[in-house]
């Protein structure tokens, strides 16, 4: 017997990273579980896989339908994707700016309210949205990444405080950085990726970045009908990165 046993999760982004880890240990604990992506191709049994994009509505819209559909309703909404951005203010376009927001601030919203009907239905609502480290932390060229993320923040509590009298409870996680693809892309393109990841892996208290597996257990907590008393909740998974003041390593 799983936590989960009974319920119907759906993990948007979860063809790779931490959207695929938060899917599978779902499923492993009992979920019924569908993934969300734009590339689907990747995503095998047990999941119901879902080609969509969260910059469109009516696709948002269908996907969710077609998962509530096949499942008889919806119980969790893990809202993972995401994309990322460098710079300072002066390096992004509108047109950057515009695309990162409705992907990473309005895509989440779509999702949500799409699913809303569904979850309000549930006796065990819960929505997660994976936030950042860059929520509350100034990291150095990542302006339009972090103002995104704290608007995710934001609009994590406000749910929390809109949806509580239906029964759904929202909380975020932010992790600090993780061993993900997209990660991974900008060390590749580093000049020099090696001294790259040393100094991403110093910049977190443990001397290491977050996998992908730790936020996907923290994720899988906060959704879980075990944590009904947790809501408005941020949690934060890097390395004591917010909250420590730790002396220079020697």
């Amino acid at each position: 017997m799983g936590e989960f046993d009974g319920l119907t999760a759906l993990v948007t982004g979860g063809g790779s990273g931490i959207g695929a880890a938060t899917a599978a240990l779902l499923a492993d604990r009992g979920a019924r579980t569908a993934v969300l992506d734009r590339d689907v191709a990747g995503v095998g049994a047990p999941h119901l896989a879902v080609e969509a994009d969260v910059t469109d509505d009516a696709s948002v819209a269908d996907a969710v339908a077609r998962v509530a559909g096949a499942f008889g309703g919806l119980d969790i909404l893990i809202n993972n994707a995401g994309i990322g951005a460098q710079g300072t203010i002066a390096d992004n376009t509108d047109s950057e700016w515009h695309h990162v927001l409705d992907v990473n601030v309005v895509g989440m919203v779509r999702v949500a309210r799409a699913a809303l009907p569904h979850l309000t239905a549930s006796d065990h609502a819960a929505v997660v949205n994976t936030c950042s480290i860059a929520a509350w932390a100034g990291l150095p060229a990542r302006a339009l990444y972090s103002a995104s993320k704290g608007a995710v923040q934001a609009l994590t509590l406000a749910m929390a405080a809109d949806h509580l009298p239906q029964g759904i409870r929202v909380n975020c996680v932010n992790p600090g950085t993780a061993d993900t693809p997209w990660v991974g892309r900008l060390l590749a393109a580093a000049p020099d990726p090696r001294a790259e990841r040393a100094r991403l892996n110093a910049r977190q208290p443990t001397g290491r970045l977050v996998s992908a597996d730790e936020v996907a257990h923290a994720i899988c907590h906060l959704a879980s009908p075990l944590s009904g008393a947790t809501t408005g909740t941020v949690l934060a998974v890097d390395g004591g990165m917010h909250g420590l003041r730790l002396p220079p390593r020697s």
